[in-house]
């Protein structure tokens, strides 16, 4: 369920016609994967443009910067996150981090042609990342975000799995985690296209039906991408550091 200081927060997002798609916690709410989060992340367009009226928002929202880096382009552009606490009453507390890139994840113009949009109770609408985006966005190094993608991949397989697409059949392939799950579906395909083996070459094993090898190939696979997470943030954590020791000296 969606909390009152999180449709705040979208609300004034949408009336400054910010360019925003809900991810994190609170689009894996929406997509049935989770119950709670606390999380508020919006991956944004960093023009100019957008971000004045980004910045009008949060104005409107009260809400300030609490860490480093500053709210400036230029770290968003590197793949640094902003984060802000609101202070306006209706959202007193709440936390709202901003992206524009990530690790993995296509330019924001790419996900926002491939967005989802959710219609709440009250009608108002929410644009969110599509669940193929928010799957590999949330390919993290943190141990938290692995399960979500399990459950969130799970969900949409149960969902779907009685009159699949083609194009369901081909993501869950490349990212379904349970390795009962994956075989299942691997069985029910006709030859694989060397291309989608290619891209995850684990498919190959989930035909032979072998169980115990397919969940160990899935762990070096997590493996694989938390260490890739790793090596991507570390320029960025490097200038984190950098800004808070400058930001110490100023004090």
């Amino acid at each position: 369920m969606i909390q009152n200081p999180i449709l705040r927060v979208l609300s004034s997002m949408r009336a400054r016609r910010v360019r925003a798609l809900l991810m994190s916690g609170q689009a894996c709410v929406l997509y049935g994967a989770a119950e709670f989060s606390r999380d508020t992340a919006l991956a944004i367009l960093s023009t100019a443009e957008n971000l004045s009226k980004l910045s009008e928002a949060l104005n409107e929202l009260q809400a300030d910067v609490i860490l480093v880096p500053p709210f400036e382009a230029k770290y968003l552009r590197k793949g640094h996150a902003i984060h802000f606490r609101c202070r306006v009453p209706e959202a007193a507390g709440m936390r709202v981090d901003v992206m524009t890139k990530m690790r993995g994840v296509d330019s924001f113009a790419k996900l926002w042609k491939r967005r989802t949009t959710m219609v709440f109770d009250n009608g108002a609408e929410c644009e969110i990342m599509s669940l193929p985006d928010l799957v590999r966005a949330k390919k993290t190094q943190r141990d938290k975000d692995w399960p979500m993608v399990r459950r969130l991949v799970e969900v949409n397989y149960f969902a779907n799995c009685e009159r699949p697409g083609p194009d369901q059949i081909h993501f869950w392939l490349l990212e379904l985690r349970t390795p009962e799950l994956l075989i299942e579906l691997a069985e029910k395909q006709g030859r694989l296209p060397v291309s989608l083996i290619r891209k995850r070459p684990l498919v190959k094993l989930a035909k032979a039906r072998n169980e115990p090898v397919v969940a160990r190939a899935l762990l070096e696979e997590e493996r694989s991408e938390r260490e890739a997470d790793r090596e991507y943030w570390l320029p960025l954590r490097a200038d984190l550091e950098k800004l808070r020791r400058a930001r110490l000296l100023r004090m």
